[in-house]
């Protein structure tokens, strides 16, 4: 049988050229510096104190090299150590961080149970790993013990439905090609799916594009050999138990229930974002924050008006300019497209974010007296937070 070990040191995940980096750098959730003080630290972590951070499972290096370089243009100090049970994988990464002269990062060969070893941590970054563990619980237990007090962890496990399809071809494939090495998995598999019937949940699920990106990209998700998903009741029972509570799910607005029916009463937040998850029904990853349970944090939000806004990923000029022109901005988050409803009124405001100013300093600058900024950051907060645009950090303050 092919470990997991055995296929990423011959199908290294995600794939990726150490070369890329002189033109590109990978973003995303988790592990942007934005979102970890947005969602862990409510928008007011002390950056001038190092960032112990643990990459569990650190894979070819996405998310350590995004976390890494990000804190070093903004010239925050952090410590951080890798550890991924393939050697393969390592040497990507390795090659990633010097082509980057990232001289912070630990590089450890071995196994995310093994992290209470390792130190205690503020952030830990666990995305796409959990679920390939035989036990995932033991695995959030094990990243638990390593938290350090205050901290938080940035994770993404598999959802179920957004993956319709992919189990099936799982445990065919397994059946099937028991005992082949990797490379002769994946040719017989690669043959055989161009077969499938036309009505195949797979061939009709659209959100699915691993398989066409490289050969690691298709083992990785269909011939793997211990992959599970977790459903949002799912996923929280394990955290329950293993001393993890949500903080916040990274595109919040996937969740919500009230923006696809009615909320009955008797359902717990939990149940709703679970019946939210059945009715979207393309949610193929989970991405988010964790705290300890006996330290529960909420994400930040503009209520705090010493806070500083950023736009991800948005030029708050351009949204700007458009709000002032009653335009209602496309954005297009996979297979969901949303449509920013503004009144132009916030134009301003939304043009004075800059990473430097607090709310009240945004206030001042355009001045919007304290009752019209109340009624329109609100409307702002509720436009965009829930999409993941709107995120509270204080990492880019000078001084």
């Amino acid at each position: 049988m092919t470990t997991v070990k055995d296929q990423y040191e011959a199908y290294p995940y995600p794939e990726r050229d150490p070369a890329d980096e002189a033109r590109r750098l990978i973003t995303g959730s988790p592990s942007h510096p934005l979102e970890i003080d947005h969602f862990l630290f409510q928008g007011q972590r002390d950056w001038s104190r190092p960032l112990r951070v643990l990459v569990a499972g650190g894979g070819t290096g996405d998310g350590l090299i995004q976390l890494a370089t990000l804190m070093k243009q903004a010239r925050r100090p952090a410590q951080i150590t890798y550890v991924d049970l393939s050697t393969a994988s390592r040497k990507v990464a390795e090659a990633r961080a010097r082509a980057r002269n990232l001289d912070n990062i630990t590089f450890i060969t071995g196994s995310l149970l093994d992290a209470p070893d390792l130190g205690q941590f503020d952030y830990i970054d666990c995305c796409g790993v959990l679920h390939h563990l035989p036990d995932p619980a033991a695995g959030f237990s094990a990243l638990r013990a390593a938290l350090a007090p205050g901290g938080g962890m940035g994770f993404m496990v598999y959802a179920p439905y957004g993956r319709s399809g992919v189990y099936p071809l799982q445990a065919a494939f397994g059946a099937l090609y028991d005992g082949l090495p990797p490379k002769d998995r994946l040719a017989q598999a690669r043959k055989l799916i161009e077969h499938l019937p036309q009505g195949h949940p797979f061939r009709t699920n659209p959100n699915l594009g691993d398989h066409k990106d490289s050969d690691a990209g298709f083992y990785d998700l269909l011939l793997h050999s211990q992959d599970r998903a977790f459903s949002v009741t799912e996923l929280a029972d394990t955290m329950q138990t293993t001393g993890w509570a949500l903080s916040g799910f990274t595109m919040p607005a996937l969740y919500d229930l009230s923006r696809l029916t009615d909320r009955p009463g008797h359902l717990s937040d939990i149940q709703a974002m679970a019946v939210a998850e059945q009715l979207n029904g393309t949610i193929k990853t989970h991405v988010g924050y964790a705290v300890a349970a006996d330290q529960p944090r909420s994400p930040a939000t503009g209520r705090n008006r010493a806070l500083i806004p950023h736009l991800k990923g948005v030029d708050p000029r351009a949204l700007a300019q458009a709000v002032a022109q009653g335009q209602q901005p496309k954005m297009s988050f996979a297979t969901t497209t949303v449509r920013l409803a503004l009144p132009k009124q916030a134009a301003p405001l939304i043009a004075a974010i800059n990473g430097q100013r607090s709310l009240s300093e945004i206030a001042r600058h355009t001045g919007t007296d304290p009752i019209g900024m109340g009624a329109l950051w609100s409307r702002i907060e509720q436009a965009t937070a829930p999409w993941g645009l709107l995120l509270y950090s204080s990492i880019l303050k000078a001084g």
